[in-house]
C-alpha cells in the first residue's frame, strides 16, 4: 500500500529508495513491483529520465483481494455461519470486517450476493453471549502471553471465585465460547466458560506457553470441552438402531470413533473417552434409540438418570 501510495502521488520511487524506507532488500521490492504488475494487472512502468516507477494511468483503488467464485461462496459460507452472533455484541465488529473485505474485492466475479443468499443459510441455536469486550481482553492477554486473574461462577455455584491464570487458548465449541488457561493457584490447565467470566484484568506478567500444549491433544479424549486429569479410559461402545443409524454414520462425533454395522440396520458405535459426563447427555439426547452396551459404569448412571426421570414424571404416567 506504500508503494502504492508513492506511485499514485508521482513520486517515481525506485527500488533503492523503496528499500531503504520499508527497510527490505531491493529484490523484495523488485519482487512487489512484479506482483503488482503482473498479478494484479496495475499499470507500471519504469521511467528512464525520472529513474524511477510510475503508473502510465490513474488508479483510483489498489485492488487488494483477487478471489475466484470458489473462494466467494467459502467466504460467504463463512460469513453467514456467523449469523449464529445476530443480536450480540459480537455482531458489529463482524459485520464491518466482512463489509471491509467485500470492498477490497476486485470486480471479476459474476455471482450476486443475493443469489448466494437464496442458496445458502444457518439455523444456529443456544449461542454464546460472551460480551465483546472480555473476549477482546482474554484474546489479547492469549496472543501476548500475559497472566491474568478474573472472577468465575461454576454452574453450580452461587458466587464468584477469583482465578489466576495462564491462558493458552481460546475456542469455540457448540456455539459457546471457553478459555483454556493453566489455573496458578490449582496448579491445572482449566476449561472456562466465557458468559460466567467477570472483572477480567491482564497483567503485565509474560508467561511461556509450554511447547508441547494442543488444545485437540487437551481435548482428545473429551466429548465436548469437559477434560480433566485422569488416567483412566473408558472404551463406549452404543447401539443405535435403524432410525438413528443413518444420522449417526453421517458426522464425526470423535476422533477416536469406530462404527460397525448390525443387524436389522443398526450400527454400533465404538469410542475412547476419558470422562463419562458430556456422553450420557449425549445419549440421552437420542431416547429410545440408543442403548449403551459398555462400560457398565456409563449403563448404571444413565439407569439412574433415567429412573430419576421417570419418577419426576410419573404424575402424567
Amino acid at each position: 500500500m506504500r508503494m502504492h501510495e508513492r506511485l499514485k502521488a508521482g513520486r517515481y520511487p525506485n527500488c533503492r529508495k523503496l528499500a531503504d524506507e520499508l527497510e527490505v532488500s531491493s529484490k523484495t521490492v523488485q519482487r512487489d513491483i512484479d506482483f503488482m504488475r503482473y498479478r494484479l494487472g496495475l499499470p507500471i512502468e519504469y521511467d528512464q529520465l525520472h529513474f524511477g516507477f510510475y503508473y502510465t494511468e490513474p488508479v483510483a483503488n489498489f485492488p487488494n483481494i483477487e478471489i475466484s467464485e470458489g473462494e466467494l461462496i467459502a467466504l460467504y459460507v463463512g460469513q453467514k455461519a456467523l449469523t449464529q452472533y445476530k443480536g450480540t455484541s459480537f455482531e458489529g465488529p463482524l459485520s464491518t470486517a466482512f463489509r471491509k473485505i467485500s470492498d477490497g474485492l476486485r470486480d471479476t466475479i459474476s455471482m450476486a450476493w443475493s443469489d448466494l443468499d437464496s442458496a445458502i443459510s444457518f439455523r444456529n441455536t443456544g449461542r454464546s453471549m460472551a460480551d465483546i469486550r472480555l473476549f477482546e481482553q482474554l484474546s489479547q492477554a492469549v496472543f501476548k502471553q500475559l497472566e491474568t486473574r478474573f472472577e468465575y461462577k461454576k454452574p453450580e455455584g452461587g458466587r464468584y471465585e477469583s482465578r489466576y491464570v495462564q491462558p493458552y487458548h481460546l475456542g469455540c465449541v457448540e456455539n459457546l465460547w471457553y478459555l483454556f488457561a493453566f489455573d496458578l493457584d490449582r496448579q491445572q490447565l482449566r476449561t472456562f466458560a466465557l458468559p460466567r467470566i467477570r472483572g477480567v484484568r491482564v497483567s503485565k506478567t509474560q508467561f511461556r506457553r509450554p511447547a508441547d500444549f494442543s488444545i485437540g491433544r487437551f481435548l482428545g479424549e473429551s466429548f465436548g470441552v469437559f477434560s480433566k486429569p485422569t488416567k483412566i479410559k473408558h472404551s463406549i461402545r452404543i447401539r443405535f438402531d435403524a432410525f438413528a443409524a443413518p444420522r449417526i454414520e453421517e458426522r464425526q462425533w470423535h476422533p477416536s470413533q469406530k462404527i460397525k454395522p448390525l443387524r436389522n440396520n443398526a450400527i454400533e458405535l465404538s469410542l475412547t473417552l476419558g470422562n463419562l459426563e458430556e456422553i450420557e447427555r449425549w445419549i440421552l439426547s437420542w431416547g429410545t434409540h440408543a442403548e449403551v452396551l459398555g462400560p457398565e459404569e456409563l449403563e448404571k448412571n444413565l439407569a439412574k438418570t433415567i429412573a430419576s426421570l421417570s419418577a419426576t414424571y410419573q404424575r402424567v404416567a
